[in-house]
């Protein structure tokens, strides 16, 4: 897949905690507390900002149409949203179909970077205005939030390159060590095949859960667990970065769909699902998408609520 080029921060980033490793300093140096930047992009490729759809425009809630629309992500999920080379900036697919979106609705919107876990928490308390993080649409999920899905992406294993395990599936697990980012569905998976392998009498999973993806490549690297899991065009991404250091494993599974994540009741699905046709119709949804390498995850039905599981 296309990617921006190493010199780019999350390039960089990754390689920055493989030397610190081997300098015996470990963990992430991302801050806890949440820091706001404008979603911008320094990559070559230019999309022009779609034009406002008047009649989208007109289904927004007078509230959202006088304000900037706070939108959070975790910012460690390259290609889909990472920090970029200023090391401010929020950077990938996501904020470039946000920003794309508001443009169609006629709105200011401003991406957050918070943690994974904490972002639909925070839309149901009222911290945020929607969700836009790589977010698997699913029936869990949808007790607390509405979706409207945007695209598609399955669950790949990648290991060290020299040594590491062969992982074809989720059974394949049973006996070894696990490096995952907390809140997500690979988190899920790996603790659900830990108590499949024991019932059936063979080794468990050991489960490493972690603040965010940059901590749980860390730990592949590191020697602390054996096997990473994310979404399909991210763990491809962090493969490239590594200098061949990591490498695929096995065949990826569960594609489903992800979805833009806003809170019960808000008025924004209609709209939202109508820009995101827009952006379909006249280009630009397929032109962000093979910006950042991953059009292989293009929809083209998008849905409110489209969960499979």
């Amino acid at each position: 897949m296309h990617r921006p080029k190493i010199s780019s921060l999350a390039g960089l980033a990754f390689l920055s905690l493989v030397v610190a490793l081997a300098a015996g300093c470990g963990g992430s140096n991302k801050k806890a507390s949440t820091t706001t930047t404008e979603a911008t992009s320094t990559t070559a490729t230019t999309i022009a900002t779609p034009s406002t759809d008047s009649k989208i425009a007109a289904q927004v809630p007078a509230k959202f149409k006088s304000k900037t629309m706070v939108i959070a992500t975790d910012a460690t999920y390259a290609p889909n949203e990472f920090i970029g080379a200023n090391g401010k900036a929020i950077e990938g697919m996501d904020p470039d179909l946000g920003k794309a979106l508001g443009a169609v609705m006629g709105i200011k919107v401003k991406f957050v970077n918070t943690g994974f876990d904490g972002i639909i928490p925070g839309l149901a308390a009222g911290k945020f205005d929607l969700g836009m993080s790589s977010f698997t649409d699913t029936k869990e999920r949808q007790k607390t939030v509405d979706f409207v899905t945007y695209f598609q992406a399955g669950t790949s294993f990648y290991v060290k390159a020299a040594g590491g395990p062969t992982i074809n599936s989720l059974a394949d697990l049973c006996g070894h060590s696990v490096g995952v980012e907390r809140g997500t569905t690979q988190a899920d998976d790996a603790t659900k095949q830990n108590a499949t392998c024991k019932s059936a009498g063979k080794s468990g999973v050991k489960v490493s859960v972690y603040p965010d993806q940059n901590a749980a490549n860390l730990s592949i690297s590191s020697g602390r667990a054996e096997v990473g899991m994310a979404d399909s065009p991210v763990a491809a991404y962090i493969v490239k970065k590594s200098n061949g250091q990591f490498k695929l494993t096995g065949k990826s599974y569960n594609t489903a769909p992800y979805g833009i994540a806003i809170p019960k009741g808000s008025g924004l699905t209609k709209p939202f699902l109508g820009a995101l046709k827009a952006l379909m119709s006249d280009g630009t949804y397929k032109a962000i998408l093979t910006r950042w390498g991953v059009q292989t995850g293009a929809i083209t039905n998008p849905k409110i609520n489209g969960a499979i599981s």
